[in-house]
């Protein structure tokens, strides 16, 4: 990982959009800063789209979808997409699985639960579950104290052992069934929405200062990384992408 400040202006002054995630790249210890947010709008008023991708839950991306300052959000890990029709004045989603998939993931989904909770004590059912649609969150630091890294591996470990997809975050183990994840997801997205192929490849991907934190378990690095951490590190950025532009 090279640092941003290295990146040079040209390929600054290239990109045409925005995919993040949320908890620790654009929020901050849990919370959502004002000059996080205002980097979202500056992003947008500089003419780039703006796409968060995140594994938190369908009642939060109604809510972001409809009033933060972005073109669309993909959701529980890639379980589907929303955006706001402003023509139409409407909020539009599109599932990757149909009603009854997504109805028997869950019933599947349960037993899974039941399974971490009597194994891997500590680990708690997430306190937005209860605004999923698709996928199952346990919680090992958001709302409880937190776990090793083994016991988040034992976490993992049931899911998979159960047939379902499991990924970490920084406060969530997210897990579902089905073929579907947050690249899949969003390369349709962008080929339906935008016109824009993405060719499941990001030459130029950007991880703030904590991705550090866990590169030791992640088999893809980002090309450059910033100074800062977490929505500090979101809004440098920002402001190297704006600056290029201007």
């Amino acid at each position: 990982m090279k640092p941003l400040a290295d990146c040079p202006k040209a390929t600054l002054a290239a990109i045409r959009g925005v995919l993040t995630d949320i908890d620790e790249t654009v929020s901050t210890q849990g919370h959502l800063t004002t000059e996080a947010y205002g980097a979202l709008a500056a992003l947008k008023e500089a003419g780039l789209l703006v796409v968060p991708v995140t594994g938190r839950p369908a009642g939060w991306c109604d809510m972001i979808a409809r009033f933060w300052p972005v073109d669309a959000v993909v959701g529980e890990n890639g379980a589907f997409w929303m955006w706001h029709d402003w023509q139409a004045r409407k909020l539009r989603t599109r599932f990757v699985q149909s009603d009854g998939e997504r109805a028997d993931g869950r019933r599947r989904l349960e037993a899974v639960g039941a399974d971490v909770l009597r194994e891997v004590p500590g680990a708690g059912i997430a306190s937005d579950q209860p605004y999923r649609l698709a996928d199952l969150a346990i919680d090992f630091c958001e709302d409880v104290p937190p776990l090793p890294r083994p016991e988040v591996e034992r976490i993992v470990a049931v899911f998979e052992r159960h047939g379902a997809q499991a990924k970490v975050s920084s406060i969530h183990v997210n897990g579902w069934f089905g073929d579907y994840d947050k690249l899949t997801t969003s390369t349709a997205m962008m080929a339906e929405l935008f016109g824009v192929d993405l060719a499941r490849e990001f030459p130029n991907g950007v991880g703030v200062a904590n991705v550090r934190d866990f590169a030791d378990a992640m088999p893809h690095l980002p090309r450059w990384i910033t100074r800062a951490r977490s929505g500090a590190g979101f809004v440098e950025l920002a402001q190297a992408l704006i600056a290029a532009r201007s």
